[in-house]
């Protein structure tokens, strides 16, 4: 059988069917049209060793001496009695390929297992698999995991990950790859605060724009496993699996489980060449949310054409102090500086006066909203803005009308509901998960979402999910996968009913981001923390997989509410700038040149939105490491080249050094000239007296610049001192 050759964007992935499994050779640098014969790639068998090669398998087995983590694990229950069938060994009986996708078909009929593996490698370059089992036999079988891996070459020896905590999502954390296996373990029963977005294993010392990588990111927001896994034969997979619990998956004779997707990438170009193959993928879904295709010259992309507003969030302004007044002087406020979109959060169902009451009770509060609402719906429509709302679907609270009703509807780890003594897990931040798997429950919070979106002009949801799901079981059994599919399902089918609806996912934050959920909502909220330290670190890192119109980023308070840090306008409207960019703070309280500048930095993001949320994001390897630079560079046509960039010096702390020097800007078209211009904050803004520590300004800093691309590129310019904890934005036009 011929092998199976895959290109796209720079990649080539290669599977030899010659030793009776399917092989992956080579996934990483385009190979050319035509391969040698496979044959010559025969390994040596050392000494004391199986006496045959061992494949690295698209699914690795135990039973072909493969010596790390099996990919499939299960077994059979026979008569009652469990245990058979605990080795498979599957061979190829069907290739089928079109264009760039093939779906390969492994089966071992003795045990009575076959899998059905689908591959489509994008065009641009992003690795999609996932894998299907059957239970071809005639006696259940329990599937204990199927894992979708890839092997690496045998240069990547460093391996990066991310990890965080609330309010301190997605920070990067590195290792030398060695033998053993490295395991990232999520038993949230969502994507999680800790979890690690990406998994990047690369050569010595990889970096934003220099060296080899190879990714994966697994699609999925219930419990699961990443992990690298390196043999003493010196080679390595990366993948990840959804981590079933006990029992979760039985298979019943022909039934079938499909694990979540997979996503891979390969870049020789460090990891902005990874985060240009997301990207990529992002933006050619048919329903992919995004600027006017006239906003950019040149930018392709197959969305909704529909720009990212300016939002509003009244979170921070008034928490659960609902007051139509005031609510209404916060849209006039709003509407003055040039807000799109009102989002009115927490508060405003029955009983909800504080977080320890009401959710699962999803009516209008009467006693606040006598008229329901209508007149805020009316006073934030009439001022030209949407109207969006916060809600919680997943969780319930003891006190509330529906737990009162039905205590049964109440996730527990017992067969019997809580009324009838069955044990609940602990509170987390006083409130339980609804149980989804039951179909009276998903129905109820179904109709009264529904209900809410037919007779109210509602654009949009921040959906929330604000707890781990602990001790998950339905009807006394573990149901962590069921109920992720039964969220999935609620998601697609208020998304069917109300095609206009534009949904936000938030849970505490940045604990539910993985492109499972993306799949289904048009952004998600990066973090409670709108401190401008902090969400550099964790937009930047976030922004490595989802692109930055999917990535809300707001100005918050002067006084952070969650680090109680200061920053100024500038540094907090910079920051927020690269994703879709909003506010969170009572802007009643903005006043004279504080507000004049806040009005003119929404200008700004309007007049560069499209560039931000088209354009290829480009971020420096700078030595310093108390400063940032990232920017967007627009992707131009063929015939212009890159025509606009905007860019970001960010100083997040002293540096050892007196100034920074000259700091080359990548990206940019090497022969193509460009204007350079700071263009916020400016002489005339509020707080540029507090940017910098100098006794004179860089040479370029007030009139501006012109150079070639690779002029900046290679050469840079020299930079300002910036104070600690501010930031420079700068405007690339090409001349």
């Amino acid at each position: 059988m011929d092998p199976l050759h895959l290109r796209s964007a720079g990649t080539s992935l290669v599977i030899s069917f010659d030793s009776g499994e399917a092989e992956v050779i080579h996934w990483g640098a385009d190979l050319g049209a035509s391969l040698p014969d496979l044959a010559i790639l025969g390994e040596p068998i050392p000494p004391s060793a199986i006496d045959a090669s061992v494949p690295a398998g698209l699914l690795p087995q135990a039973s072909s001496s493969w010596r790390g983590r099996p990919a499939l694990r299960g077994h059979r229950i026979a008569d009652g009695v469990p245990g058979y069938d605990f080795s498979v060994r599957l061979r190829v009986t069907d290739v089928k390929t079109a264009g760039s996708s093939a779906v390969i078909v492994q089966s071992d009929p003795d045990a009575g297992i076959s899998v059905e593996s689908t591959l489509e490698l994008h065009a641009g370059g992003l690795l999609e698999m996932r894998h299907t089992v059957t239970n071809t036999g005639t006696s259940p079988f329990q599937l204990d995991e199927l894992a979708t891996v890839l092997p690496v070459a045998p240069d990547a020896v460093e391996l990066l990950d991310l990890t965080g905590r609330w309010c301190r999502e997605r920070h990067p954390q590195r290792r030398a790859i060695q033998q053993g296996t490295w395991v990232r373990t999520g038993r949230h029963g969502r994507t999680g605060h800790d979890s690690s977005l990406l998994l990047a294993a690369g050569t010595a010392g990889f970096g934003n724009r220099h060296g080899k990588v190879w990714a994966t990111h697994l699609a999925w927001s219930g419990n699961h496993e990443q992990f690298a896994d390196s043999i003493g034969d010196g080679r390595t997979v990366i993948g990840g699996s959804e981590l079933l619990g006990p029992a979760e998956v039985v298979l019943q004779p022909n039934g079938s489980y499909t694990t979540p997707a997979l996503f891979a990438a390969y870049s020789d170009r460090g990891l902005d060449g990874i985060s240009e193959a997301f990207y990529s993928w992002f933006r050619n879904r048919p329903h992919h949310v995004l600027p006017s295709a006239s906003a950019v010259s040149g930018a392709a992309h197959a969305g909704t054409g529909k720009a990212r507003p300016v939002v509003l969030n009244v979170w921070e302004a008034v928490y659960f102090n609902h007051d139509l007044g005031v609510l209404v002087e916060l849209a006039d406020s709003a509407a003055d500086l040039g807000v799109e979109r009102f989002v009115l959060d927490d508060g405003w169902f029955r009983g909800r006066r504080h977080d320890q009451a009401g959710l699962g009770d999803w009516y209008v509060d009467e006693g606040l909203w006598p008229d329901g609402l209508t007149p805020l719906i009316d006073a934030v429509t009439s001022r030209g803005m949407e109207f969006g709302l916060w809600v919680e679907p997943e969780m319930i609270n003891l006190d509330s009308d529906t737990a009162r009703a039905h205590p049964d509807w109440i996730v527990g780890p017992a067969a019997r509901s809580h009324k009838d003594g069955g044990r609940l897990p602990l509170t987390w931040r006083h409130q339980h998960v609804i149980d989804l798997v039951n179909p009276e429950a998903w129905q109820y919070v179904f109709d009264r979402i529904d209900a809410l979106l037919r007779e109210n002009n509602i654009s949009y949801l921040k959906w929330d999910q604000n707890r781990d799901l602990t001790e998950h079981g339905h009807a006394g059994r573990a149901s962590v996968h069921e109920q992720t599919l039964a969220a999935y399902r609620l998601f697609d089918e208020l998304r069917k009913a109300h095609p206009g609806l534009e949904i936000e996912s938030c849970s505490s934050g940045g604990a539910r981001v993985d492109l499972g959920i993306l799949e289904r909502t048009d952004r998600i909220w990066a973090s409670d923390c709108n401190d401008a330290l902090e969400r550099q670190t964790i937009q930047r890192w976030t922004g490595l997989v989802v692109p930055p119109e999917l990535v809300g980023g707001h100005i918050g308070p002067t006084t952070s509410h969650t680090t109680a840090r200061t920053h100024d306008v500038s540094f907090r409207a910079i920051t927020a700038l690269f994703g879709h960019f909003g506010l969170e703070w009572d802007v009643r309280q903005v006043h004279g040149a504080e507000r004049e500048e806040l009005k003119r930095f929404i200008g700004l993001y309007k007049e560069h939105r499209g560039l931000i949320h088209s354009g290829r994001m480009v971020r420096a390897d700078v030595a310093d490491d108390s400063l940032m630079l990232h920017g967007v560079v627009s992707h131009g046509s063929p015939a212009t080249g890159d025509t606009a960039a905007l860019f970001a010096l960010v100083s997040t702390r002293t540096s050892p050094a007196e100034r920074p020097g000259r700091i080359a800007i990548p990206g940019l078209d090497q022969d193509r000239s460009y204007r350079v211009e700071a263009i916020f904050p400016t002489p005339g803004d509020a707080d540029y007296a507090h940017n910098y520590t100098q006794a004179q300004p860089p040479a370029w800093l007030t009139a501006g610049a012109e150079a070639s691309g690779r002029f900046l590129s290679e050469v840079g310019l020299p930079m300002p001192v910036l104070n600690p904890e501010h930031a420079l934005l700068l405007s690339f036009t090409a001349v």
